[in-house]
């Protein structure tokens, strides 16, 4: 069968043979994220109302409407961006950029089910300011606080995006370091030790050198506080035999 098109206006011809007419009510603008509160409100685009059906107080209420869920849109927003700062606050450490103790034991307890999952080796470094009384003592508080922050700042410009750094408290850190067997470990905690010592910081004109003493353990799933026990020990190991090495030398 043949069909005749229209001779005024514009159409399409359906598969059936039906005349489409093409609507003369503009699409709706595609807003990403929040959209203007002032912009206009495209009534055709809700529901699929008949734009012959929006009376003035109707249009009215509904850009009213539109302009309330817009304004929840940003409320909801600005509340995300506050509980994502909140939840940064809480897991920092007070002093240092790096995660405080509790954040620190949550990420060790997700490594170590990770890595008894997925079958790869771990392992977690404990750290030990030596020292710190002295420099307390001779310097300050204020200068003893500095070489915590210096401690910090060198574990965190030399470990990988993957490792994690927190302060356990005090003059106490720890380094996870996730796919590194012992061997590994021990490198990589005994670098960290020689780099805090060989990078001194400046304190009111005093070039002030802070030493530590470090512990490793490696582990492929666990406890994460039987995994600090242990690098602990390790670490007062390595503490003692460094203070009796020095008594020797003095004696002698």
């Amino acid at each position: 069968m043949k069909v005749q098109r229209p001779t005024g206006g514009t159409g399409s011809v359906s598969s059936v043979g039906r005349v489409s007419a093409t609507p003369s009510v503009k699409p709706a603008k595609k807003v990403e994220g929040v959209s203007d509160a002032t912009a206009p409100v495209d009534v055709a685009s809700i529901g699929g109302i008949p734009e012959a059906e929006f009376t003035p107080k109707v249009r009215a209420a509904i850009e009213k409407l539109m302009k309330e869920v817009q304004d929840v849109r940003q409320e909801l927003d600005q509340a995300k961006k506050r509980v994502d700062y909140l939840e940064k606050l809480a897991d920092q450490d007070v002093l240092t950029p790096v995660l405080n103790r509790r954040a620190f034991v949550r990420e060790l307890d997700r490594m170590m089910a990770y890595s008894e999952r997925y079958e790869v080796p771990g392992s977690v470094i404990y750290i030990d300011v030596n020292g710190m009384k002295e420099i307390n003592d001779g310097l300050g508080h204020e200068a003893g606080d500095e070489a915590i922050k210096h401690v910090a700042s060198t574990l965190l410009r030399n470990v990988r995006s993957s490792d994690i750094v927190g302060r356990l408290g005090g003059d106490e850190f720890g380094v996870i370091l996730l796919q590194a067997p012992p061997d590994i470990a021990a490198e990589k905690a005994q670098f960290l030790s020689t780099e805090v010592a060989r990078t001194a910081f400046d304190y009111e004109g005093n070039s002030v050198n802070v030493h530590v003493s470090h512990g490793v353990h490696s582990f492929q799933g666990g406890d994460a506080d039987a995994a600090l026990k242990a690098a602990d020990m390790a670490m007062y190991e390595q503490k003692k035999a460094k203070q009796e090495v020095s008594e020797e030398t003095d004696t002698s």
